[in-house]
């Protein structure tokens, strides 16, 4: 039971936003940037962030180059351009937004990795620049075999190396923060440990049930919209959408002495990725080799995965070196039939912006203003008390946490 003062301060919002990642916290600034007087609160489930925004690379990229090219053959070029022009955008968003000093971002070159193998591919080298020179305004790709025995990889297996001129690295970690501290400087609410059990659609719109840890019963919230950014998580709370879960697997080496390379590195499509972080590097990828083990949201260690990352480490990456492991973990991403994140309407009062195909660092601030843009949207169309959560206690979709209204609350979205 709760008292009156709970009841009129701490369950009624204008918008709840649920995931506390790069996405939610991406949404929830938008939104207070555009509408200073909206109510918002953020529910994220774990402690910290828990999805993949804290346990990917670091990575502020664009694409690979025969990932590009991948993608050209199946997909139509302005959609590339498209994804492209997305991914540019967040990263543009990001780095305002945050500045480059809170995040830790530094260009100290993007190249690729070419194999014996995919050296046809580098015939489409100038046709992809040509193609990427008007959004980029700039060339992307360039050539710099020299650079392989200078970072002293396996010349045996590198053939040769892609300069990439628009790609970047940070630091999750301090990204996070800053969005955070972001968050707080608006007064937008935090809630963490605050696992979402279903949102209910209502006429005026949802309600939000939580988990209570402490009383062992479920709470209820009140808002006008729900944002769902949950990312691979979300076919929980929204069933029926086109997602599909996609674990990544990632070690990091302790200090390596006189290690000879800086930069962000990827091979083989993007499937794999590495980079120097700090004395170390940090290796991740391989869910091509086993896409079905991949496909969950379960955040295990996939043993041979990790084995065939350590195995490509000592081999290929540091060849005649011997490395010991100092952490090991995994993230999901979330991925769908296309390339392209899901920002969307999902009912009257519920949005979602989800499935940022590994890409969220660059593409969460941007698929953020775009799911507020739509909620404002929505507001100024459908609902004359949207916007008034504080100024209007009496004027909540149902009084939470009490016997509900009689009438039919509609769809029930349960996690």
């Amino acid at each position: 039971m709760f008292s009156y003062w709970e009841e009129q301060s701490f369950f009624h919002y204008d918008v709840v936003i649920i995931g506390g990642g790069i996405a939610g916290l991406s949404t929830a600034i938008s939104l207070k940037e555009k509408e200073p007087d909206l109510h918002i609160a953020i529910f994220e489930r774990g402690i910290i962030p828990a999805g993949a925004s804290l346990r990917n690379a670091g990575f502020a990229c664009i694409g690979s180059f025969t990932e590009i090219l991948d993608d050209l053959e199946h997909m139509q070029e302005d959609k590339v351009l498209q994804l492209l022009q997305l991914r540019r955008e967040g990263l543009t968003i990001l780095r305002k937004r945050l500045g480059d000093r809170n995040i830790d971002y530094h260009e100290n070159g993007s190249y690729e990795l070419i194999m014996d193998n995919e050296i046809p591919l580098l015939d489409h080298l100038d046709k992809v620049n040509r193609l990427l020179y008007p959004l980029l305004q700039g060339t992307a790709f360039s050539l710099c075999n020299e650079r392989i025995r200078e970072f002293g990889f396996d010349e045996n297996k590198v053939k040769s190396m892609v300069l990439n001129h628009f790609e970047g690295e940070l630091h999750s970690g301090m990204m996070i923060s800053a969005l955070i501290e972001k968050v707080i400087r608006l007064g937008i609410e935090i809630k963490t440990g605050c696992g979402v059990e279903s949102i209910h659609e209502q006429k005026n719109g949802v309600t939000i049930n939580i988990k209570d840890p402490e009383n062992k019963s479920s709470v209820s919230f009140s808002a006008y919209r729900a944002a769902v950014c949950t990312n691979a998580f979300t076919e929980k709370l929204l069933p029926g959408i086109d997602l599909q879960p996609g674990r990544g697997q990632v070690l990091i080496t302790d200090i390596i002495p006189d290690l000879s390379f800086k930069g962000i590195f990827h091979f083989d499509k993007g499937y794999y990725y590495f980079r120097e972080i700090n004395g170390r590097i940090l290796f991740g990828g391989g869910r091509n080799a086993d896409f079905a083990g991949e496909t969950t949201t379960d955040a295990a260690l996939n043993e041979s995965i990790q084995q065939m990352l350590e195995g490509k480490l000592n081999s290929l990456i540091l060849p005649g070196r011997k490395v010991t492991i100092a952490q090991r973990w995994a993230g999901i991403m979330a991925f769908g039939i296309d390339k392209f994140p899901l920002i969307k309407k999902y009912s009257d009062n519920i949005f979602m912006a989800v499935r940022m195909g590994g890409m969220g660092i660059a593409i969460g601030s941007r698929a953020g203003e775009m799911l507020a843009d739509l909620i404002l949207e929505s507001g100024s169309r459908q609902s004359r008390n949207f916007g008034s959560s504080r100024r209007q206690a009496v004027s909540y979709p149902e009084t939470p946490n009490s016997k509900p209204e009689t009438r039919n609350p509609g769809p029930n979205h349960t996690q």
